[in-house]
Protein backbone atom coordinates (compact mmCIF):
# COMPACT_ATOMS: atom_id res chain seq x y z
CA UNK A 1 0.00 0.00 0.00
CA UNK A 2 2.60 2.03 0.88
CA UNK A 3 4.81 1.67 -2.56
CA UNK A 4 1.41 1.86 -4.22
CA UNK A 5 0.95 5.80 -2.49
CA UNK A 6 4.71 6.53 -3.10
CA UNK A 7 4.49 5.44 -6.37
CA UNK A 8 1.49 7.82 -7.71
CA UNK A 9 2.99 10.42 -5.46
CA UNK A 10 5.52 10.04 -8.00
CA UNK A 11 3.70 10.13 -10.84
CA UNK A 12 2.05 13.66 -9.93
CA UNK A 13 5.52 15.18 -9.40
CA UNK A 14 6.57 14.23 -12.70
CA UNK A 15 3.09 14.78 -14.34
CA UNK A 16 3.48 18.33 -12.49
CA UNK A 17 6.88 19.34 -13.49
CA UNK A 18 6.41 18.16 -16.85
CA UNK A 19 3.39 20.56 -17.00
CA UNK A 20 5.90 23.25 -16.13
CA UNK A 21 8.71 22.38 -18.74
CA UNK A 22 5.61 21.97 -21.19
CA UNK A 23 4.47 25.43 -20.23
CA UNK A 24 8.20 26.56 -20.74
CA UNK A 25 8.24 24.73 -24.27
CA UNK A 26 4.67 26.93 -24.96
CA UNK A 27 6.00 30.07 -23.94
CA UNK A 28 9.14 30.14 -26.10
CA UNK A 29 7.33 29.06 -28.92
CA UNK A 30 4.89 32.07 -28.34
CA UNK A 31 8.20 33.84 -27.95
CA UNK A 32 9.25 33.13 -31.22
CA UNK A 33 6.19 33.74 -33.07
CA UNK A 34 5.93 37.77 -31.81
CA UNK A 35 9.20 38.21 -32.55
CA UNK A 36 8.64 36.88 -36.22
CA UNK A 37 5.58 39.53 -36.29
CA UNK A 38 7.95 42.20 -34.47
CA UNK A 39 10.14 41.45 -37.26
CA UNK A 40 8.07 41.80 -40.44
CA UNK A 41 6.70 45.30 -38.06
CA UNK A 42 3.59 43.22 -37.84
CA UNK A 43 3.44 44.67 -34.57
CA UNK A 44 5.89 47.66 -33.76
CA UNK A 45 7.67 46.99 -30.48
CA UNK A 46 6.59 50.12 -28.79
CA UNK A 47 2.97 49.45 -29.61
CA UNK A 48 0.94 48.77 -26.23
CA UNK A 49 0.19 44.97 -25.69
CA UNK A 50 -2.38 44.32 -23.08
CA UNK A 51 -1.17 47.65 -21.43
CA UNK A 52 2.18 47.35 -21.91
CA UNK A 53 4.52 47.99 -24.71
CA UNK A 54 5.98 45.21 -26.66
CA UNK A 55 9.49 45.95 -26.19
CA UNK A 56 8.48 45.02 -22.20
CA UNK A 57 6.36 42.30 -22.75
CA UNK A 58 9.03 40.14 -24.72
CA UNK A 59 11.86 41.57 -21.49
CA UNK A 60 9.07 40.45 -19.28
CA UNK A 61 8.11 36.85 -20.99
CA UNK A 62 12.03 36.29 -21.78
CA UNK A 63 12.44 36.55 -17.73
CA UNK A 64 10.08 34.21 -16.53
CA UNK A 65 11.12 32.07 -19.29
CA UNK A 66 14.60 32.17 -18.83
CA UNK A 67 13.88 31.30 -14.87
CA UNK A 68 11.25 28.12 -15.28
CA UNK A 69 14.62 26.61 -17.25
CA UNK A 70 17.46 27.56 -15.19
CA UNK A 71 15.13 26.10 -12.01
CA UNK A 72 13.87 23.33 -13.89
CA UNK A 73 17.59 22.28 -14.35
CA UNK A 74 18.44 23.19 -10.41
CA UNK A 75 15.56 21.22 -9.46
CA UNK A 76 16.78 18.13 -11.49
CA UNK A 77 20.30 18.34 -10.02
CA UNK A 78 19.40 18.44 -6.63
CA UNK A 79 16.82 15.39 -7.33
CA UNK A 80 13.64 17.50 -6.95
CA UNK A 81 12.87 16.51 -10.72
CA UNK A 82 12.84 13.01 -11.43
CA UNK A 83 14.84 12.89 -14.98
CA UNK A 84 17.56 10.76 -16.71
CA UNK A 85 20.29 13.01 -17.19
CA UNK A 86 23.32 12.12 -19.25
CA UNK A 87 27.11 13.11 -17.58
CA UNK A 88 27.10 15.91 -20.20
CA UNK A 89 25.15 17.54 -22.46
CA UNK A 90 27.81 16.87 -25.63
CA UNK A 91 30.70 18.90 -27.46
CA UNK A 92 28.09 20.33 -29.86
CA UNK A 93 25.72 21.87 -27.61
CA UNK A 94 29.08 23.23 -25.86
CA UNK A 95 30.29 24.86 -28.94
CA UNK A 96 26.84 26.27 -29.87
CA UNK A 97 26.40 27.93 -26.33
CA UNK A 98 30.67 28.94 -26.44
CA UNK A 99 30.41 30.71 -29.35
CA UNK A 100 26.85 32.52 -27.98
CA UNK A 101 28.28 33.51 -25.19
CA UNK A 102 31.45 34.78 -26.90
CA UNK A 103 29.53 37.00 -29.08
CA UNK A 104 27.53 38.63 -25.54
CA UNK A 105 30.88 38.80 -23.67
CA UNK A 106 32.13 40.79 -26.51
CA UNK A 107 29.61 42.71 -27.19
CA UNK A 108 28.63 43.78 -23.64
CA UNK A 109 32.83 44.73 -22.57
CA UNK A 110 32.91 46.79 -26.10
CA UNK A 111 29.57 48.25 -26.37
CA UNK A 112 28.39 48.85 -22.77
CA UNK A 113 31.58 49.16 -20.71
CA UNK A 114 33.59 50.45 -23.60
CA UNK A 115 36.70 48.17 -23.63
CA UNK A 116 39.34 48.42 -26.16
CA UNK A 117 39.96 45.37 -28.22
CA UNK A 118 42.19 43.68 -26.22
CA UNK A 119 39.43 44.28 -23.65
CA UNK A 120 36.64 43.06 -24.99
CA UNK A 121 38.48 39.78 -26.73
CA UNK A 122 39.46 38.63 -23.29
CA UNK A 123 35.77 39.39 -22.10
CA UNK A 124 34.36 37.63 -24.73
CA UNK A 125 37.17 34.29 -24.40
CA UNK A 126 36.29 34.24 -20.59
CA UNK A 127 32.12 33.95 -20.90
CA UNK A 128 32.66 31.66 -24.37
CA UNK A 129 35.07 29.43 -21.73
CA UNK A 130 32.59 29.16 -18.91
CA UNK A 131 29.56 28.51 -21.12
CA UNK A 132 31.59 25.80 -23.14
CA UNK A 133 32.86 24.33 -20.27
CA UNK A 134 29.41 24.51 -17.79
CA UNK A 135 28.21 22.63 -21.00
CA UNK A 136 30.21 20.18 -21.51
CA UNK A 137 31.78 19.44 -18.17
CA UNK A 138 28.69 19.47 -15.97
CA UNK A 139 26.11 16.89 -15.82
CA UNK A 140 23.43 17.36 -19.01
CA UNK A 141 20.30 19.09 -16.71
CA UNK A 142 22.82 21.62 -16.01
CA UNK A 143 24.57 22.35 -18.95
CA UNK A 144 21.89 22.48 -20.76
CA UNK A 145 19.64 24.81 -19.17
CA UNK A 146 22.15 26.99 -17.28
CA UNK A 147 23.87 28.78 -20.54
CA UNK A 148 20.40 29.36 -22.17
CA UNK A 149 18.39 30.31 -19.41
CA UNK A 150 20.85 32.61 -18.50
CA UNK A 151 21.25 34.32 -21.96
CA UNK A 152 16.83 34.31 -21.85
CA UNK A 153 17.59 36.11 -18.50
CA UNK A 154 20.41 38.49 -19.84
CA UNK A 155 18.05 39.67 -22.96
CA UNK A 156 14.62 39.84 -20.37
CA UNK A 157 16.74 42.09 -17.76
CA UNK A 158 18.37 44.37 -21.20
CA UNK A 159 14.73 44.99 -22.54
CA UNK A 160 13.14 45.90 -19.03
CA UNK A 161 15.49 47.86 -17.83
CA UNK A 162 15.42 49.70 -21.33
CA UNK A 163 19.28 49.37 -22.08
CA UNK A 164 18.22 48.68 -25.59
CA UNK A 165 14.85 50.19 -25.99
CA UNK A 166 12.85 51.30 -28.72
CA UNK A 167 14.68 54.49 -29.98
CA UNK A 168 17.85 52.47 -28.97
CA UNK A 169 20.17 52.58 -32.36
CA UNK A 170 24.01 50.99 -32.76
CA UNK A 171 25.97 53.01 -35.11
CA UNK A 172 28.48 50.78 -36.66
CA UNK A 173 31.23 53.53 -37.55
CA UNK A 174 32.09 51.93 -40.71
CA UNK A 175 33.18 54.35 -43.49
CA UNK A 176 29.97 53.78 -45.33
CA UNK A 177 26.88 54.95 -42.87
CA UNK A 178 25.27 51.89 -41.30
CA UNK A 179 23.48 51.29 -38.21
CA UNK A 180 21.26 48.52 -36.26
CA UNK A 181 18.00 49.53 -35.00
CA UNK A 182 15.78 48.19 -31.79
CA UNK A 183 13.29 47.70 -34.54
CA UNK A 184 15.54 44.77 -35.73
CA UNK A 185 17.91 43.98 -32.66
CA UNK A 186 14.83 43.49 -30.57
CA UNK A 187 12.88 41.02 -32.33
CA UNK A 188 15.99 39.45 -33.74
CA UNK A 189 17.40 38.82 -29.61
CA UNK A 190 14.37 37.29 -29.15
CA UNK A 191 14.13 34.97 -30.94
CA UNK A 192 17.37 33.75 -30.69
CA UNK A 193 16.96 33.29 -26.98
CA UNK A 194 13.54 31.91 -27.56
CA UNK A 195 15.45 29.38 -29.74
CA UNK A 196 18.11 28.31 -27.38
CA UNK A 197 15.86 28.46 -23.70
CA UNK A 198 12.92 26.36 -26.16
CA UNK A 199 15.07 23.81 -26.88
CA UNK A 200 16.79 23.81 -23.36
CA UNK A 201 12.50 23.71 -22.25
CA UNK A 202 11.94 20.74 -24.54
CA UNK A 203 15.15 18.57 -23.49
CA UNK A 204 13.60 19.04 -19.94
CA UNK A 205 9.81 18.05 -21.00
CA UNK A 206 11.38 14.75 -22.05
CA UNK A 207 13.53 13.87 -19.13
CA UNK A 208 17.04 14.76 -20.66
CA UNK A 209 18.85 11.89 -21.75
CA UNK A 210 18.07 10.29 -25.39
CA UNK A 211 13.92 11.13 -25.20
CA UNK A 212 15.33 14.56 -24.20
CA UNK A 213 17.55 15.10 -27.15
CA UNK A 214 14.66 14.19 -29.74
CA UNK A 215 12.39 16.29 -27.93
CA UNK A 216 14.61 19.64 -28.04
CA UNK A 217 15.58 18.78 -31.81
CA UNK A 218 11.79 18.27 -32.74
CA UNK A 219 11.17 21.76 -31.16
CA UNK A 220 13.53 22.89 -33.34
CA UNK A 221 12.20 21.66 -36.47
CA UNK A 222 8.57 22.44 -35.58
CA UNK A 223 9.77 26.20 -34.76
CA UNK A 224 11.94 26.37 -37.92
CA UNK A 225 9.01 25.12 -40.10
CA UNK A 226 6.53 27.47 -39.01
CA UNK A 227 9.10 30.00 -39.58
CA UNK A 228 9.00 29.22 -43.12
CA UNK A 229 5.13 29.12 -43.23
CA UNK A 230 5.13 32.11 -41.31
CA UNK A 231 7.42 33.92 -43.80
CA UNK A 232 5.61 32.76 -46.33
CA UNK A 233 2.17 33.61 -45.01
CA UNK A 234 3.45 37.70 -44.23
CA UNK A 235 5.05 38.05 -47.30
CA UNK A 236 1.92 36.68 -49.23
CA UNK A 237 -0.63 38.66 -46.53
CA UNK A 238 1.56 41.90 -46.92
CA UNK A 239 1.63 41.81 -50.66
CA UNK A 240 -2.26 40.93 -50.61
CA UNK A 241 -2.68 44.08 -48.09
CA UNK A 242 -0.76 46.45 -50.32
CA UNK A 243 -1.73 45.16 -53.82
CA UNK A 244 -5.95 45.63 -53.25
CA UNK A 245 -6.60 49.04 -53.29
CA UNK A 246 -4.78 49.18 -56.42
CA UNK A 247 -5.99 45.80 -58.19
CA UNK A 248 -9.78 46.81 -57.04
CA UNK A 249 -9.35 50.68 -58.49
CA UNK A 250 -12.60 51.64 -60.92
CA UNK A 251 -14.47 48.48 -60.89
CA UNK A 252 -17.96 48.29 -61.67
CA UNK A 253 -20.29 45.94 -61.87
CA UNK A 254 -23.85 46.06 -64.14
CA UNK A 255 -25.43 45.81 -67.32
CA UNK A 256 -22.87 46.25 -70.16
CA UNK A 257 -19.99 48.08 -67.55
CA UNK A 258 -17.78 45.97 -69.36
CA UNK A 259 -15.89 46.20 -72.89
CA UNK A 260 -17.40 44.56 -75.77
CA UNK A 261 -16.31 41.23 -76.44
CA UNK A 262 -17.20 39.06 -79.76
CA UNK A 263 -17.75 35.12 -79.95
CA UNK A 264 -19.14 33.11 -82.53
CA UNK A 265 -19.63 36.51 -84.50
CA UNK A 266 -22.23 37.77 -81.78
CA UNK A 267 -20.94 40.97 -80.01
CA UNK A 268 -21.32 41.37 -76.09
CA UNK A 269 -20.61 43.70 -73.31
CA UNK A 270 -20.03 42.18 -70.36
CA UNK A 271 -21.44 42.77 -67.21
CA UNK A 272 -18.48 43.31 -65.05
CA UNK A 273 -15.18 46.07 -66.07
CA UNK A 274 -12.22 45.58 -64.11
CA UNK A 275 -9.57 47.84 -65.50
CA UNK A 276 -6.71 46.81 -64.26
CA UNK A 277 -6.93 43.15 -65.83
CA UNK A 278 -8.78 44.35 -68.31
CA UNK A 279 -6.57 47.58 -69.75
CA UNK A 280 -3.25 48.14 -70.89
CA UNK A 281 -1.88 51.73 -70.53
CA UNK A 282 -3.14 54.62 -72.44
CA UNK A 283 -3.25 58.40 -71.66
CA UNK A 284 -7.46 58.53 -72.42
CA UNK A 285 -7.75 56.23 -69.87
CA UNK A 286 -9.37 56.61 -66.86
CA UNK A 287 -7.77 54.12 -65.28
CA UNK A 288 -4.61 51.71 -66.46
CA UNK A 289 -4.22 48.17 -66.52
CA UNK A 290 -1.98 45.23 -67.16
CA UNK A 291 -3.95 43.03 -69.63
CA UNK A 292 -1.06 42.45 -72.49
CA UNK A 293 1.59 42.06 -69.44
CA UNK A 294 -0.79 39.03 -67.85
CA UNK A 295 -0.84 37.69 -71.19
CA UNK A 296 2.38 37.99 -72.35
CA UNK A 297 3.09 36.46 -69.29
CA UNK A 298 0.70 33.20 -69.53
CA UNK A 299 1.95 33.33 -73.69
CA UNK A 300 5.95 32.90 -72.30
CA UNK A 301 5.24 29.87 -69.52
CA UNK A 302 2.87 27.70 -71.58
CA UNK A 303 5.34 27.92 -75.11
CA UNK A 304 7.98 27.07 -72.62
CA UNK A 305 6.18 23.78 -70.80
CA UNK A 306 5.23 22.98 -74.42
CA UNK A 307 8.54 23.28 -75.56
CA UNK A 308 10.38 21.41 -72.77
CA UNK A 309 8.02 18.98 -71.64
CA UNK A 310 8.40 16.65 -74.68
CA UNK A 311 12.03 16.77 -75.00
CA UNK A 312 12.76 16.46 -70.88
CA UNK A 313 10.02 13.85 -70.76
CA UNK A 314 11.40 11.83 -73.79
CA UNK A 315 14.98 12.42 -72.79
CA UNK A 316 14.48 10.86 -69.04
CA UNK A 317 13.03 7.73 -70.69
CA UNK A 318 15.86 7.43 -73.09
CA UNK A 319 18.15 7.82 -70.39
CA UNK A 320 16.38 5.76 -67.48
CA UNK A 321 15.14 2.40 -69.94
CA UNK A 322 17.20 2.18 -72.90
CA UNK A 323 20.53 4.21 -71.82
CA UNK A 324 23.19 1.76 -70.56
CA UNK A 325 23.99 2.95 -67.10
CA UNK A 326 27.76 4.33 -67.81
CA UNK A 327 30.05 7.68 -68.39
CA UNK A 328 27.64 8.66 -70.83
CA UNK A 329 25.00 8.57 -68.40
CA UNK A 330 27.45 10.21 -65.79
CA UNK A 331 28.12 13.42 -68.18
CA UNK A 332 23.94 14.25 -68.77
CA UNK A 333 23.43 13.77 -65.02
CA UNK A 334 26.49 15.98 -64.16
CA UNK A 335 25.40 18.41 -67.41
CA UNK A 336 21.55 18.52 -66.12
CA UNK A 337 22.43 19.45 -62.64
CA UNK A 338 24.49 22.33 -63.54
CA UNK A 339 22.38 23.58 -66.19
CA UNK A 340 19.64 23.97 -63.39
CA UNK A 341 22.40 25.56 -61.11
CA UNK A 342 23.15 28.31 -64.14
CA UNK A 343 22.04 31.42 -62.97
CA UNK A 344 18.91 32.87 -65.26
CA UNK A 345 20.61 35.73 -66.88
CA UNK A 346 23.23 33.73 -68.59
CA UNK A 347 20.27 32.25 -69.97
CA UNK A 348 19.28 35.29 -71.18
CA UNK A 349 22.52 35.91 -72.30
CA UNK A 350 22.19 32.81 -74.04
CA UNK A 351 18.83 33.89 -75.97
CA UNK A 352 20.49 37.24 -76.79
CA UNK A 353 23.51 36.26 -78.38
CA UNK A 354 22.17 33.14 -80.31
CA UNK A 355 18.27 32.86 -80.73
CA UNK A 356 17.61 37.04 -81.27
CA UNK A 357 19.89 36.62 -84.88
CA UNK A 358 18.21 33.99 -85.87
CA UNK A 359 15.26 35.59 -85.44
CA UNK A 360 15.42 38.76 -87.15
CA UNK A 361 17.43 40.53 -84.88
CA UNK A 362 14.88 41.72 -82.45
CA UNK A 363 13.60 40.25 -79.27
CA UNK A 364 10.11 38.32 -79.50
CA UNK A 365 7.93 36.15 -77.64
CA UNK A 366 9.46 33.14 -79.67
CA UNK A 367 13.09 33.80 -78.25
CA UNK A 368 11.80 34.32 -74.73
CA UNK A 369 9.74 30.92 -74.68
CA UNK A 370 12.70 29.09 -76.09
CA UNK A 371 14.82 30.61 -73.48
CA UNK A 372 12.51 29.75 -70.83
CA UNK A 373 11.66 26.58 -71.98
CA UNK A 374 16.08 26.25 -71.74
CA UNK A 375 15.25 26.96 -68.68
CA UNK A 376 13.11 24.23 -67.47
CA UNK A 377 14.13 21.44 -69.47
CA UNK A 378 17.06 20.47 -66.86
CA UNK A 379 14.77 20.13 -64.04
CA UNK A 380 11.78 18.22 -66.18
CA UNK A 381 14.65 15.61 -66.84
CA UNK A 382 15.87 15.56 -63.34
CA UNK A 383 12.50 15.49 -61.60
CA UNK A 384 11.08 12.90 -64.62
CA UNK A 385 13.80 10.51 -64.30
CA UNK A 386 13.69 10.24 -60.70
CA UNK A 387 10.18 9.48 -60.87
CA UNK A 388 10.88 6.79 -63.45
CA UNK A 389 13.74 5.51 -61.14
CA UNK A 390 11.58 5.29 -58.38
CA UNK A 391 8.73 3.10 -60.04
CA UNK A 392 9.54 -0.95 -58.98
CA UNK A 393 11.22 -2.71 -61.57
CA UNK A 394 8.39 -5.37 -60.42
CA UNK A 395 5.80 -3.54 -62.75
CA UNK A 396 8.50 -3.75 -65.80
CA UNK A 397 9.09 -7.50 -64.89
CA UNK A 398 5.74 -8.40 -64.60
CA UNK A 399 4.68 -6.53 -67.62
CA UNK A 400 7.66 -8.24 -69.71
CA UNK A 401 6.27 -11.94 -68.39
CA UNK A 402 2.92 -10.93 -69.95
CA UNK A 403 5.16 -10.72 -73.55
CA UNK A 404 4.26 -6.74 -74.01
CA UNK A 405 7.30 -4.91 -75.59
CA UNK A 406 9.54 -2.38 -74.22
CA UNK A 407 7.97 0.58 -75.39
CA UNK A 408 4.23 -0.47 -74.95
CA UNK A 409 6.08 -1.49 -71.22
CA UNK A 410 7.32 2.39 -71.17
CA UNK A 411 4.24 3.83 -72.44
CA UNK A 412 1.67 2.43 -70.88
CA UNK A 413 3.39 1.00 -66.96
CA UNK A 414 6.39 3.33 -66.20
CA UNK A 415 5.10 6.76 -67.43
CA UNK A 416 1.59 6.48 -65.91
CA UNK A 417 3.10 5.65 -62.66
CA UNK A 418 5.84 8.64 -62.85
CA UNK A 419 3.27 11.01 -63.45
CA UNK A 420 3.24 12.76 -60.35
CA UNK A 421 6.76 13.10 -59.71
CA UNK A 422 6.85 14.18 -63.55
CA UNK A 423 3.93 16.85 -62.42
CA UNK A 424 5.74 17.66 -59.34
CA UNK A 425 8.52 18.66 -61.62
CA UNK A 426 6.92 20.93 -64.14
CA UNK A 427 5.24 22.69 -61.35
CA UNK A 428 8.54 23.75 -59.42
CA UNK A 429 9.87 24.43 -62.94
CA UNK A 430 7.30 27.23 -63.83
CA UNK A 431 7.22 28.65 -60.27
CA UNK A 432 10.74 29.49 -61.25
CA UNK A 433 10.29 30.83 -64.69
CA UNK A 434 7.07 32.15 -64.44
CA UNK A 435 8.83 35.12 -62.19
CA UNK A 436 12.33 35.76 -63.94
CA UNK A 437 12.35 38.82 -65.29
CA UNK A 438 16.48 39.23 -66.65
CA UNK A 439 15.83 36.43 -69.96
CA UNK A 440 12.40 38.37 -70.64
CA UNK A 441 14.46 41.44 -70.00
CA UNK A 442 17.10 40.78 -72.60
CA UNK A 443 15.19 38.47 -75.47
CA UNK A 444 11.61 39.25 -75.16
CA UNK A 445 10.43 42.92 -73.77
CA UNK A 446 9.79 45.39 -75.98
CA UNK A 447 7.97 48.85 -74.19
CA UNK A 448 7.38 48.29 -70.54
CA UNK A 449 3.59 49.75 -70.82
CA UNK A 450 1.58 48.15 -74.30
CA UNK A 451 -1.18 50.90 -74.85
CA UNK A 452 -4.50 49.99 -74.95
CA UNK A 453 -5.61 46.35 -75.04
CA UNK A 454 -3.02 45.18 -77.61
CA UNK A 455 -2.49 41.81 -75.97
CA UNK A 456 -0.85 39.12 -77.95
CA UNK A 457 -2.65 36.94 -80.34
CA UNK A 458 -0.72 33.93 -81.08
CA UNK A 459 -3.36 31.78 -82.00
CA UNK A 460 -4.98 34.09 -84.31
CA UNK A 461 -1.91 35.12 -86.29
CA UNK A 462 -1.21 31.58 -87.76
CA UNK A 463 -1.25 31.43 -91.23
CA UNK A 464 -0.25 28.91 -93.87
CA UNK A 465 2.39 29.80 -96.53
CA UNK A 466 2.98 27.70 -99.68
CA UNK A 467 6.63 27.69 -99.28
CA UNK A 468 8.15 26.11 -96.14
CA UNK A 469 7.70 25.91 -93.11
CA UNK A 470 4.27 26.01 -94.65
CA UNK A 471 3.45 28.29 -91.79
CA UNK A 472 3.91 31.26 -90.16
CA UNK A 473 2.76 33.26 -86.62
CA UNK A 474 4.03 37.49 -86.96
CA UNK A 475 2.96 37.28 -83.09
CA UNK A 476 5.65 34.83 -82.24
CA UNK A 477 8.24 37.65 -84.11
CA UNK A 478 6.94 40.43 -81.92
CA UNK A 479 8.19 42.33 -78.44
CA UNK A 480 5.86 41.80 -75.76
CA UNK A 481 5.63 43.37 -72.23
CA UNK A 482 5.48 40.54 -69.18
CA UNK A 483 4.49 40.86 -65.83
CA UNK A 484 7.75 40.33 -64.42
CA UNK A 485 9.48 43.20 -66.60
CA UNK A 486 6.62 45.37 -66.51
CA UNK A 487 7.01 45.45 -62.16
CA UNK A 488 10.59 45.64 -62.71
CA UNK A 489 10.64 49.24 -64.95
CA UNK A 490 7.86 50.46 -62.49
CA UNK A 491 10.13 49.59 -59.07
CA UNK A 492 13.74 49.05 -60.03
CA UNK A 493 14.21 51.10 -63.06
CA UNK A 494 11.83 54.11 -62.09
CA UNK A 495 9.89 54.00 -64.92
CA UNK A 496 6.63 55.55 -64.20
CA UNK A 497 2.32 56.02 -65.52
CA UNK A 498 2.89 60.09 -65.52
CA UNK A 499 -0.43 61.46 -63.78
CA UNK A 500 -2.58 59.13 -65.12
CA UNK A 501 -2.11 56.92 -61.59
CA UNK A 502 -3.05 58.74 -58.63
CA UNK A 503 -0.68 56.61 -56.81
CA UNK A 504 1.99 55.22 -58.11
CA UNK A 505 2.62 52.76 -55.23
CA UNK A 506 -1.10 50.92 -55.74
CA UNK A 507 -0.12 50.21 -59.42
CA UNK A 508 3.31 48.94 -58.29
CA UNK A 509 2.36 46.32 -55.32
CA UNK A 510 -1.21 45.78 -57.52
CA UNK A 511 1.26 44.20 -60.73
CA UNK A 512 2.93 42.30 -57.65
CA UNK A 513 0.00 40.81 -56.31
CA UNK A 514 -0.87 39.68 -60.18
CA UNK A 515 1.89 38.24 -60.80
CA UNK A 516 1.90 36.23 -57.71
CA UNK A 517 -1.68 35.52 -58.70
CA UNK A 518 -0.59 33.92 -62.09
CA UNK A 519 2.45 31.97 -60.55
CA UNK A 520 0.00 30.67 -57.77
CA UNK A 521 -2.75 29.72 -60.55
CA UNK A 522 -0.05 27.78 -62.24
CA UNK A 523 0.66 26.34 -59.18
CA UNK A 524 -2.95 25.57 -58.82
CA UNK A 525 -3.26 23.97 -61.83
CA UNK A 526 -0.06 21.35 -61.55
CA UNK A 527 -0.96 20.38 -58.08
CA UNK A 528 -4.66 19.35 -59.72
CA UNK A 529 -3.05 17.39 -62.13
CA UNK A 530 -0.65 15.53 -59.83
CA UNK A 531 -3.67 14.74 -57.43
CA UNK A 532 -5.49 13.04 -60.64
CA UNK A 533 -2.87 11.35 -61.91
CA UNK A 534 -2.47 10.23 -58.07
CA UNK A 535 -6.01 9.15 -57.40
CA UNK A 536 -6.54 7.22 -61.01
CA UNK A 537 -3.36 5.44 -59.95
CA UNK A 538 -5.09 4.23 -56.68
CA UNK A 539 -8.19 3.31 -58.56
CA UNK A 540 -6.16 1.44 -61.35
Amino acid sequence: MASATETQLVQDDTSGTRAVAAGAVGLASLLFAISLLALFEVLTISDPVAGLPVVALLGGLLVVLGGVVVVFGVGSRLGYVQTTPRSTAGLVAGTAFGGVWFVVGGLVASQTLGLGTPGWLAAALLTGGVAFAVTTLTREDVGSTGPAGAIALLGGVVFLGDVIGPSWVWELGWEQPASFTAEFVIPTVTLCCALLAGWAAAKAYGGFGAKGRHTGAYLLVYLNALAIVGVLFLLVAFTVYKGLPGLFTGVAVGAGAGPEITLFGVTVALPVYWPFVMEGVALLNDFNGVLPAIVGTIWLVVGAVLFAVPLGVGAAVFLTEYAERGRFTQVVEVATNGLWSTPSIVFGLFGFAFLIPRFGGNKSLLAGMLTLGFMLLPLVVITSREAMLAVPDEYRDASAALGVSKWQTVRSVVLPAALPGVVTGVILGVGRIAGETAPILLVTAGAPFVEGRQTVDVIGSFQFTGSPPFVSNPALLEATSALPYQLYALITAGVGLGDNVANPDQFQWATALVLLVVVLSFYAVGIAARYYFRRKLQYE
